[in-house]
């Protein structure tokens, strides 16, 4: 019965690494071909850093540290 069991049970973690490299990988290829224009490229440099700011004061916020 169960034979197979922790073979079966290994096998999981091997598969999520699949799947989430098959998302990066995915998400990177369409990626790299949105910037090849440079409006494209300008306004998504610009959408990271903004959120990289807007996390940051957030979470200074969520913690009560000073502001800028």
């Amino acid at each position: 019965m169960f034979d197979g069991f922790w073979d079966n049970v290994l096998r999981y973690p091997l598969y999520l690494i699949t799947i989430v490299l098959g998302l990066f990988l995915n998400t990177f290829d369409q990626l790299m071909l949105r910037l090849k224009r440079p409006v494209t490229l300008i306004a998504l440099v610009g959408l990271f850093a903004g959120s990289l700011v807007f996390l940051t004061l957030t979470i200074r916020a969520m913690l009560g540290l000073s502001t800028i």
